[in-house]
């Protein structure tokens, strides 16, 4: 073996564990393995989980707040804000940010992440590419997929659907999308059908991100899912506007997202900062039905979105905050509701991601963080210490003397 946690707390129903690891992957998960290892490390009885998923993020945008402020707190000011800024992102600076979001990352626990790139006709790829390079340069540590995202739209930006077919040229690993920013929200849908088609991509939206239900067009995209054979596939961010709709239609739409495997990725820090700034009282909280969605059998994540930028003037990349905003934000906090919180940052947004080869067992990527509490069910509560982070067996993060990270 090369590395063996001994008595490690794996799952609170079950006595204390050791898992062994050997060339990247679990090999043995047993109250007592004999064998012994290059590396042993005494767990005391903590918990040992699967690394953190960060199922939506954009990397390249992020630490530019203090550049140009949002005054008004809007989504309307957040998209001028970032348009006038993205011409002058260069791509050392590009690259400066993105990895100290990402060293981030990996010292909360993070060793997977989906990374909405951007590129337009103004600003050209210079961000995407950054993003790019940056997947290969630190494939050991985090891996990283790169979505190829039309912020600006598509359809009515002359020459977007050619940058679009290069990304993908360039190796974009999934086709994004933002359907209520274009000239036709159905024909927008249709293009990244086509395009994940063509290249045997994944798909995943921004999608429906209002305080209202008009012009939603998740039903539409929910049909065309199952048309296409997409099911499984197709992942949303945002979907704000379902929380507005009635419940007996809700009922409904939720339905046809779980029929389509639809992934929804609820955004709290983004989506509470900018929903709702129009209500004078009783102010909404504007996000997607997190609850309805996950009791309707879909399958829900939670995510970062934005990290200290106009759409988001806060963060630190650490999951668990995000879970603590969401835990009273979508009335996660009743005793059955917390016990499914810390799935929403593992093992959902995994399935959402497709990664076959994730989670906390033999046979599985050794992609494991070691933390500072003694319960699975406190993990969020406590937000505690990531004494240790694996990526494929090797150690990527440790604060067990100092918070260090190897990058």
């Amino acid at each position: 073996m090369d590395l063996i946690f001994r008595n490690v707390r794996i799952d609170d129903a079950q006595p204390l564990m050791d898992v062994a690891v050997r060339s990247g992957k679990i090999i043995e998960i047993a109250p007592h393995i004999s064998a012994h290892a290059q590396q042993e490390i005494q767990g005391h009885g903590n918990v040992l989980i699967p690394g953190f998923v960060e199922g939506h993020l954009h990397l390249e945008k992020a630490n530019v707040m203090h550049r140009k402020a949002n005054r008004s707190g809007t989504l309307k000011e957040a998209i001028a804000v970032t348009a006038e800024l993205k011409p002058t992102l260069t791509r050392d600076d590009i690259l400066e940010r993105s990895t100290q979001v990402l060293r981030a990352l990996v010292q909360s626990g993070t060793t997977h992440v989906r990374a909405h790139a951007e590129f337009d006709p103004v600003q050209g790829f210079t961000g995407f590419d950054g993003v790019l390079e940056l997947r290969d340069r630190l494939r050991d540590v985090i891996d990283i997929q790169v979505v190829a995202f039309p912020q600006e739209g598509i359809l009515k930006l002359p020459g977007m659907q050619a940058m679009m077919v290069e990304a993908m040229e360039k190796g974009a690993d999934v086709v994004g999308g933002i359907p209520y920013n274009d000239d036709s929200a159905h024909e927008h849908i249709d293009y990244v059908f086509n395009l994940a088609k063509r290249y045997g991509k994944d798909i995943d939206l921004h999608q429906d991100f209002a305080d209202n239900a008009d012009h939603m067009s998740i039903e539409y995209l929910a049909r065309k899912t199952l048309e296409e054979g997409y099911q499984g596939r197709v992942c949303v961010g945002h979907l704000t506007s379902l929380g507005a709709v009635p419940p007996h239609k809700q009922r409904e739409i939720i339905a046809l997202i779980r029929e389509a495997g639809i992934s929804v990725m609820c955004l709290p820090a983004t989506d509470l900062h900018l929903g709702a700034r129009g209500d004078s009282h009783n102010v909404r909280r504007t996000l997607t039905p997190v609850r309805a969605l996950r009791d309707g059998g879909v399958n829900v994540c939670l995510a970062t979105n934005n990290i200290r930028n106009a759409f988001t003037p806060f963060g630190t990349g650490d999951l668990l905050n995000i879970a603590q905003l969401a835990i009273p934000a979508c009335h996660l906090g009743g005793a059955d509701d917390q016990a499914t919180v810390l799935s929403m940052l593992t093992t959902s947004p995994a399935k959402a991601l497709g990664l076959q080869d994730y989670g906390l067992a033999p046979g599985k990527a050794a992609d494991l963080v070691l933390l500072d509490t003694r319960s699975v069910g406190d993990v969020i509560l406590d937000l505690p210490a990531r004494l240790m982070v694996l990526k494929r067996g090797k150690v990527v993060a440790t604060s067990v003397c100092q918070r260090s990270v190897v990058f």
